[in-house]
């Protein structure tokens, strides 16, 4: 009798038992979206794109070379006075250094001696013409006082020119040579100073001014990536001088060489400089981003759950209708994911504080 009763008992336990699992698995599947729950979630389609990598390179900031005036010298002489700094804003006409030159010095004396030659060839044909003219002397005398005028006035000229290339107007007799610039912009290379000696066979610039409205980022590519960039990729360029700021861009131009040194490849980005922000010489980093040819089902990667070392997303059917999924996230790149399977396109999933919703369908 006893035994009876127990197992009658034990049946009555597992019975209502059986009745509580039922109701919790109906209160799960009753998890709803309330008119104030949806005021605050977000629902996205999943797609279905070509896949994006990026690649992330080091680079640095350069001035545009086809943007930008070398300063050279037109003689050699000795640097007295230097008037600018490197980075330095200057205006065209502004004075960059000055130079004592014994070139410049030698031209004024060569100046001085055919301005005498000249004078004395010119009064010399005035005699001969009035006597060619007055029949006491020949054609032949008055022909050549005339050339010898005419050299006297091309190697004058000859002379005044060369004063005129070299020095720019801005030469003294003194051999004072006055350095200007020819453009306004900013000192972006100096390599002279106080006492520098300048050779004629010097091919070196002593100032380049660029205007800074565009700069280029080199950018370095070692061996192992140069098949993931080609010209066209967009490109993003981040500095330590500006955390958080993101300077768009694209590849410009992709080298056929790598650099002896260090065995990388050079790739050029070209940006606008707006507010002279990018600086020459500032280290940069560079995100690289190409489409694939591969495409993949893609969510918004806001909308991935990690929990237990797993990825889930929450299923929009319906208001009442929500299901937690696994999914396999091959990568995110730029807030996007890219699954390998767990999805098809055309399916609707909770992409903003879906976390909420995951509890409540996973709460035990």
């Amino acid at each position: 009798m006893k035994r009876e009763l127990i197992a009658g008992f034990s049946v009555l336990v597992f019975l209502t038992s059986c009745e509580h699992k039922k109701e919790e698995v109906a209160q799960k599947k009753a998890v709803c979206i309330t008119d104030s729950l949806a005021k605050i979630i977000s629902i996205d389609t999943v797609k279905t794109t070509n896949m994006q990598d990026e690649l992330t390179l080091s680079g640095e900031v350069s001035f545009d070379e086809n943007r930008v005036v070398k300063v050279y010298p037109f003689s050699s002489g000795q640097v007295t006075d230097v008037r600018v700094s490197l980075g330095d804003k200057v205006s065209k006409g502004q004075v960059l250094a000055v130079m004592r030159s014994a070139d410049v010095a030698g031209s004024y004396t060569d100046l001085s001696a055919t301005n005498a030659d000249l004078s004395i060839a010119k009064r010399q044909l005035a005699q001969t013409e009035y006597l060619y003219k007055n029949g006491i002397s020949s054609e032949r005398d008055y022909t050549e006082a005339k050339e010898n005028y005419n050299k006297a006035q091309a190697a004058n000229t000859k002379i005044q020119e060369q004063l005129s290339i070299n020095g720019h107007g801005n030469t003294s007799a003194s051999g004072q040579y006055v350095i200007k610039a020819s453009e306004s912009g900013y000192i972006v290379e100096k390599a002279v100073t106080p006492g520098s000696f300048i050779r004629q066979d010097n091919a070196a610039s002593m100032f380049t001014i660029s205007d800074m409205k565009d700069v280029w980022i080199w950018a370095n590519v070692f061996e192992s990536d140069i098949s993931k960039v080609k010209q066209g990729y967009a490109a993003k360029v981040s500095t330590l001088a500006y955390p958080g700021k993101v300077f768009p861009g694209k590849v410009n131009e992709v080298s056929s060489v790598l650099d002896p040194d260090n065995k990388v490849m050079k790739v050029k980005i070209t940006l606008p400089n707006p507010n002279m922000l990018l600086k020459p010489e500032m280290f940069t980093s560079v995100v690289i981003t190409n489409s694939e040819q591969t495409q993949s089902v893609t969510v918004p990667a806001s909308s991935i759950i990690f929990n237990d070392s797993k990825n889930f997303v929450v299923v929009y059917k319906s208001k009442c209708e929500l299901e937690v999924r696994e999914v396999n996230v091959i990568k995110t790149v730029d807030n996007v994911s890219y699954l390998s399977s767990g999805l098809k396109a055309g399916e609707m999933l909770v992409s903003k504080n879906q976390l909420l919703l995951y509890d409540a369908l996973t709460e035990e």
